[in-house]
């Protein structure tokens, strides 16, 4: 068996240009634009590169996208000025500050600052409670876990993005047994709430887990974010089973022009002959984030 990768550059893309779609229909029928700001901090080339990539994505996809930089030694007090004055901007229906931010600035009393209804990353306490409440499988609060644009409030992009991946494979979830490594706020907990939404039975693995070759063994879909280079090999991979690898990681190649190469938490070269379908690393997770943002920051305007 060869598995079929799931090609996430070509359905963010396809994503991407829905948003563009919706946007161009908003502004036409309402006027108004969707807008982003981006708060960064500090000179890391890393944070750098992906808030150009935010601001580039933002305009091919017709949403506003403003900008705010800050040095390292910046105060606290400061951003959280400028956030309280994006919050109350109307102009501006999602925020996001890029992370991580220097070690003097609590991260979380900064993301916390941000109002729940423009958190667009889903990293609000509020956000996050939203996301484990079971009440939202009957009556009056009943949510369709298969719009994630009719979902009331935010949901981080990268554990979005996986599970969206997962449903234009073709991939069905309910039922089946969903095997989640990692227990991170950012990926693990979120991804392992959104499969029990959607009906499958799902267990996480960590760091403390005992044999968890053979907890992953009995998965048909695995989604692997603990950030480990080929940490799952395909020993631990039943025949036919669906792998989600959010992993990114860097591993010494001579052969690379830079010396190294990104992998995931997953062998891919082994996993590829046992399980039916795999994200390649890069090329899989990575891309659907940004779309995932841009689809938040849409869902914001709407409401």
């Amino acid at each position: 068996m060869t598995a079929e990768d799931i090609d996430g550059k070509a359905i963010a893309a396809t994503i991407r240009q829905e948003i563009k779609q919706d946007v161009e229909k908003m502004v036409a029928s309402t006027g108004k634009t969707p807008g982003l700001a981006v708060i960064l901090v500090g000179s890391r080339k890393d944070s750098q590169t992906y808030v150009r990539m935010k601001k580039r994505a933002c305009e091919e996809a017709g949403i506003a996208s403003f900008g705010f930089e800050f040095p390292d030694d910046v105060s606290q007090s400061e951003l959280l000025s400028k956030v309280a004055e994006l919050n109350a901007d109307p102009a501006v229906h999602g925020i996001l500050v890029q992370l991580p931010l220097p070690a003097h600035i609590d991260e979380s009393a900064v993301t916390s600052a941000v109002t729940v209804e423009k958190d667009v990353d889903g990293l609000h306490p509020l956000n996050a409670a939203s996301l484990c409440s079971t009440s939202t499988h009957a009556g009056s609060t009943k949510i369709n876990w298969k719009d994630f644009c009719s979902i009331p409030f935010h949901i981080a992009c990268t554990p979005q993005g996986c599970i969206e991946l997962l449903d234009r494979s073709g991939v069905e979830l309910e039922g089946k047994n969903a095997v989640v490594i990692g227990r991170s706020n950012l990926v693990g907990m979120p991804v392992a709430l959104l499969l029990m939404h959607r009906n499958a039975t799902v267990t996480i693995v960590h760091s403390r887990t005992k044999d968890a070759a053979s907890v992953v063994a009995q998965a048909d879909v695995i989604i692997a974010a603990v950030g480990r280079a080929h940490m799952v090999k395909k020993e631990w991979l039943k025949a036919g089973a669906v792998v989600i690898d959010v992993g990114i990681n860097s591993v010494d190649d001579a052969t690379a022009k830079r010396g190294y190469r990104l992998v995931g938490d997953v062998d891919y070269a082994g996993a590829k002959e046992v399980v039916a379908k795999i994200t390649p690393v890069p090329g899989g997770v990575g891309p659907m984030t940004i779309a995932m943002l841009l689809r938040n920051t849409l869902n914001s305007a709407r409401r």
